[in-house]
């Protein structure tokens, strides 16, 4: 085996490993509780770790045929592609879903049927807030709680759920000292709603911004209406706190991402560039292509600039995924 102690995780290894997004890993090295399985987003259902290495961190899925495999190395890990180690770190505990935060799906279900989601297939359940604020007291048993990150599909209107959302941000905010994010369908009044209950940041997805595809991807959602909202969120939570999730690999161009990130952060919004996780119950209802290695890093630096150009700092965000960076190339922590 050939040990490169320079490749902790550089933005180019981490790209490589993103595009992959996989890794073999022998049950032994990974217990229980370094495990964790996504309930939202196009990777809802997936067993995944996390390696991290100095102050990066990458999220692998674990699947037993992957070019990627995880081996033991000196005290830590390494990451292993064709016999030569690319990458190394240590294992790194989920305290609920990702590192460092208490991140929870309220609702596992969704009236909407975005064709690059899994989340309406798989008829999930509706968190009480009861069950949330055990998830929460039971992450703080394990370590280091930084933030509360609430994310949730639609289990019955946009509208209700923004009023669970409310309500349990309320509670969440009287009982734990820490940064509250949340991340949902927009209503006209959410913003200011969940802001008044104790919400610091939040994130309305536009998941794409090439119009034609969002409406082939994402029937019944607008993005107009995405924009406006996120627009407006800005003006109540201010720079730096309000981000917006942007899909890579459902056929943009180039040229679409660069413009789109440049019209998220003229408004103060962070975009997110994620690449795209195909999913087998989606199979045959969509066409995606996880992006590159080369493509992740060129579009991330194209983001950086732009989040640069317009004033922002990714590193001020305290919740959700820009902290986390596990699953992204994320500008001014990755690169």
């Amino acid at each position: 085996m050939e040990a490169q102690m320079d490749h902790g995780l550089t933005a180019e290894t981490k790209a490589l490993l993103i595009n992959i997004g996989s890794a073999e890993i022998d049950p032994s090295l990974l217990p229980p509780h370094f495990r964790t399985t996504a309930t939202a987003g196009p990777g809802a259902g997936g067993s995944s770790f996390f390696i991290r290495s100095g102050d990066h961190r990458v999220r692998l899925s674990i699947k037993p045929d992957s070019m990627l495999k995880v081996i033991p190395w000196n005290e830590c890990v390494a990451v292993q592609k064709e016999g030569h180690i690319i990458a190394y770190g240590q294992l790194e505990l989920p305290l609920c879903h990702c590192p460092e935060q208490a991140y929870i799906t309220v609702s596992e279900r969704c009236t909407f049927d975005c064709k690059f989601c899994p989340v309406p297939r798989l008829h999930g359940r509706v968190k009480t807030i009861e069950e949330i604020t055990s998830l929460v007291e039971a992450a703080q048993n394990q370590g280091n709680v930084r933030a509360i990150s609430l994310t949730s599909g639609v289990a019955e209107s946009p509208e209700k759920e923004a009023e669970y959302l409310v309500r349990i941000v309320r509670h969440l905010a009287s009982r734990f000292d820490v940064p509250i994010g949340v991340s949902i369908y927009p209503t006209k009044t959410s913003s200011q709603d969940l802001r008044a209950a104790g919400a610091s940041e939040i994130k309305y997805n536009v998941e794409t911004m090439d119009k034609e595809i969002f409406q082939r991807v994402c029937p019944g959602l607008s993005l107009d209406a995405i924009l406006v909202s996120l627009e407006e969120a800005v003006g109540i939570y201010g720079k730096n706190h309000v981000s917006s999730n942007f899909i890579l690999g459902l056929g943009e161009t180039d040229a679409c991402v660069e413009e789109g990130v440049e019209t998220l952060a003229s408004m103060g919004v962070i975009p997110n560039l994620r690449p795209i996780s195909p999913h087998p119950l989606r199979k045959g209802e969509i066409v995606v292509e996880r992006p590159s290695a080369y493509r992740l890093l060129i579009l991330a630096r194209i983001n950086k600039a732009a989040i640069e150009r317009h004033g922002l700092d990714v590193r001020a965000v305290k919740t959700m995924c820009l902290p986390c960076t596990g699953c992204d190339l994320t500008p001014q922590r990755d690169l």
